[in-house]
């Protein structure tokens, strides 16, 4: 199998789904959390380089969904619905939320942060493994 050999559309349409569920999660849901637990004002937050943050999230998204495409293609058999889906939370369950768990213990950040974000990856890894299901 080629590691090209994806079904490019679910790879785009799954890394916006999941760009969508951090500008939500990260904007009415749990925003102001958010900033109080890095401790970063909305000024501060205006200052950045918005088009270089969303730009490379944006990257991000499209490698973890290109990964997540490729993952599912290597399989010999074709999973169900429910299988990719349960797959790619389990990535975020298993993977993503130890090792930002880890990094949060050993730099002393708050729990609030880690269940703040650990959340968002459960939900953009879930968004993802919903899009690839039904696309793919």
């Amino acid at each position: 199998m080629n590691i090209f050999d994806v079904n490019w559309i679910a790879v785009v349409v799954a890394a916006l789904a999941g760009f969508l569920v951090g500008g939500i999660w990260y904007g009415p849901i749990m925003g102001k959390k958010w900033m109080g637990a890095v401790g970063l004002t909305e000024e501060q937050i205006k200052e950045g380089s918005i088009g270089k943050i969303y730009g490379g999230a944006f990257a991000f998204s499209l490698v973890a969904s290109w990964t997540l495409a490729h993952t599912f293609a290597t399989y010999a058999v074709d999973l169900n619905f429910a299988t990719k889906v349960l797959t790619a939370f389990s990535i975020a369950l298993g993977f993503i939320i130890p090792a930002i768990g880890t990094n949060y213990l050993f730099s002393q950040k708050n729990k609030a942060l880690f269940f703040i974000d650990a959340g968002y990856w459960l939900i953009f890894y879930t968004a993802m493994g919903v899009v690839h299901a039904w696309l793919g």
